[in-house]
């Protein structure tokens, strides 16, 4: 068993930035770089980026400047942001972020000697001028996340798709990998509408969508096309491949039971598949793929139809 970590939790608030004299100009070190100097040095910088680990790597690069460091390593599940910088050493000492209640995340030092008393005031003194920045990169990021999300199934949107989109077919075409879409409709979704409610429905469409997602890589993209409609970015993957996942979502939807006034409701899907052919564009890889799904409906609906 290695040695334990040195774990500190820190609420950040005027009063302790006031005592770790942040607020105030009169601080002397006679050191190369002193703690002043490095934390004016860090406020300048750390306000030059609204990308989270932007911001993290300016401050780790900045940190190293007074107290030797390996690693660095951030996480906030609420935002999905995960960042390691460094390389990972036996000794740490783990910070939990907050201000006035808001959770600002996890953060952890990691180094190959132990850290002194000293050098942890240095480095919670360093994390005072983090602080805001941090916190407003990750605002920001929660307002672009936003902007990019169908609020209802938590899927991307269309604005998300389009960007995605774009950039899986430069992807593709660059590296000369395959690229598959499926594009899915619920059937007779109407109905279930007219007969339970527009509530029903948006359960349903709910259901649908966290199905579709927990059937995925987490490489795998899904988007909300239009009301009932979704759409699948399958990275890296070929026809016949692309077809056995359509299939299998097929059958998911199938199997997912949804309840109104305690009576099942019987769902399916229909689906198009249509893979990147060479020298395509995203534009004709998508009317290629909505041609397929229109196949699938006018034959029958419940069925995978693949793109010529």
């Amino acid at each position: 068993m290695g040695p334990p970590s040195q774990t500190n939790t820190i609420d950040f608030d005027a009063a302790k930035l006031q005592r770790m004299g942040f607020a105030s100009q009169k601080v002397r070190a006679p050191r190369p770089i002193s703690l002043a100097q490095l934390r004016q040095q860090l406020a300048l910088q750390l306000q030059t980026s609204l990308d989270a680990e932007r911001v993290l790597s300016l401050f780790f690069a900045g940190a190293q400047q007074l107290v030797p460091l390996d690693a660095l390593s951030y996480q906030q599940p609420i935002s999905d942001l995960r960042v390691e910088l460094g390389e990972r050493a036996s000794h740490s000492a783990a910070y939990r972020l907050s201000h006035e209640g808001e959770y600002l995340g996890e953060l952890v030092f990691r180094r190959r000697q132990r850290f002194s008393d000293e050098e942890l005031g240095q480095l919670e003194s360093l994390l005072a001028s983090l602080l805001f920045p941090l916190r407003n990169a990750l605002l920001y990021r929660a307002a672009v996340q936003n902007a990019l999300r169908d609020p209802l199934t938590d899927t991307g949107n269309r604005i998300a798709m389009d960007q995605v989109l774009k950039r899986e077919v430069d992807l593709a075409r660059r590296n000369l990998l395959p690229l598959s879409l499926l594009m899915l409709d619920l059937d007779h979704f109407k109905e279930v509408n007219d007969n339970h409610g527009h509530c029903v429905g948006d359960e349903v469409l709910k259901a649908v969508a966290a199905t579709l997602k927990n059937q995925l890589r987490n490489v795998d993209m899904v988007f909300r096309y239009g009301g009932e409609e979704f759409l699948v970015v399958l990275s890296g993957t070929g026809r016949e491949a692309a077809g056995m996942i359509g299939e299998r979502l097929r059958h998911a939807v199938l199997e997912l039971q949804c309840l109104a006034q305690g009576a099942p409701i019987d769902l399916s899907i229909s689906l198009g598949c249509a893979t990147l052919l060479p020298g395509e564009s995203a534009d004709s890889l998508l009317r290629r793929v909505d041609s397929a799904l229109y196949v699938a409906k006018r034959e029958g609906r419940n069925r995978l139809t693949m793109a010529g």
